[in-house]
């Protein structure tokens, strides 16, 4: 089953025009710039904005038809916003309950307490949204989603209005969520660090059409993107705990392509691990290093490469079937003569573990 849209509306002088079929499983990230049309998207899907000739089908029950449209408060969904939008005269209680009572649903004080649990609401449940700070409103904002038990969560941008330490606060939350749940989430953001922690797939939009759509270790690879164009261009690597070295602190992750060795996880043998290797952190060798400090170096092949202007050259790699992604200066990329095909080796000087 799966997520069917198509779209072709105009809206404000903005044209958002695309077709797009996502899993109905995971978090799918919508990603892009602002003014690129994530959140018109959302909307659309929603019901919030009624856009003649759309067609949506979420898990095959369809919401959008040609003139046939449920309407937003008949569609089994639930939104956060970017700011939570929480009832002042309710309490958190109140608030999360709101939302089951307009869906008609029974207060079900199994499924509210579940979700008061998973999100660490117990004791914040007597207070009112202005004694609360901004995770714990976007905390609160997620439960009340939840709590209507939907087929679909839109997340727009619920951590854009939160400074670093509160966004640090709700990702592990969100994280769980993704964990437990069975709820295909489309999740709108233009942070990349949200989507390399969070998201299975992706779609990336560009001026109200999709550039770009798959999964996130696939779009991250991808030069021609904007992912690719600055300094954060990066890989993305899923693997699992292999093994612990306690003598010198360490953890080994194993990929499909190798092995990294990482600062020791307070992880379980066999725990899924996923790493982001930033383009910066990879340099490349014609042979083998064996005086050096760097512990990750792999043999691999060159594959492409991409000018980033008169500085900076990016290639891609590949060792053992997994895609790395180096920057290089132009002259290294000139002086070691890198072609298509050619066999080199990687060294990754630093990993971020970033779920």
């Amino acid at each position: 089953m799966s997520i069917d849209l198509r779209f072709d509306f105009q809206q404000g002088g903005f044209t958002t025009k695309l077709a797009l079929e996502l899993s109905s499983t995971g978090i799918t990230a919508i990603f892009g710039p602002s003014g690129s049309g994530k959140t018109s998207l959302l909307r659309a899907i929603a019901g919030l904005d009624r856009h003649s000739g759309s067609f949506v089908s979420v898990s095959g029950a369809v919401w959008q038809d040609g003139s046939f449209f449920v309407p937003v408060h008949q569609r089994p969904l639930g939104v956060v916003f970017q700011e939570a939008s929480l009832f002042n005269h309710l309490d958190v209680q109140g608030n999360i309950e709101f939302g089951r009572k307009r869906a008609g649903l029974e207060l079900g004080k199994n499924q509210i307490s579940s979700i008061i649990e998973m999100l660490d609401l117990e004791n914040l449940l007597q207070r009112r949204p202005n004694n609360l700070s901004g995770g714990e409103l976007q905390r609160v904002a997620l439960a009340r989603a939840l709590a209507v038990e939907p087929k679909l969560l839109l997340l727009d941008e619920p951590l854009a209005s939160l400074d670093e330490k509160r966004k640090n606060e709700i990702l592990p939350y969100l994280e769980m969520l993704h964990r437990e749940s069975n709820i295909p989430m489309l999740y709108v953001t233009h942070s990349l660090n949200e989507v390399s922690r969070l998201a299975d797939q992706m779609a990336v939009l560009e001026d109200g059409e999709v550039v770009a759509s798959g999964t996130v270790a696939e779009l991250f690879t991808r030069m021609d993107l904007v992912m690719g164009q600055d300094d954060q261009a990066s890989t993305l690597i899923d693997t699992e705990v292999g093994q612990h070295d306690d003598q010198f602190g360490l953890s080994t992750l194993v990929c499909a392509g190798g092995e990294f060795t990482v600062a020791k996880l307070d992880a379980a043998i066999g725990t899924a691990a996923r790493l982001r290797v930033f383009a910066r952190d990879v340099s490349v060798t014609l042979s083998k290093q064996v005086d050096t400090s760097i512990q990750n170096i792999f043999a691999a092949e060159m594959v492409d490469s991409k000018s980033l202007g008169e500085a900076y050259v990016l290639v891609s790699l590949n060792f053992a079937g997994q895609i790395l992604i180096a920057r290089l200066t132009q002259k290294s990329f000139s002086e070691l003569d890198l072609k298509t095909g050619k066999k080199v080796f990687a060294q990754v000087k630093s990993v971020a573990l970033v779920a």
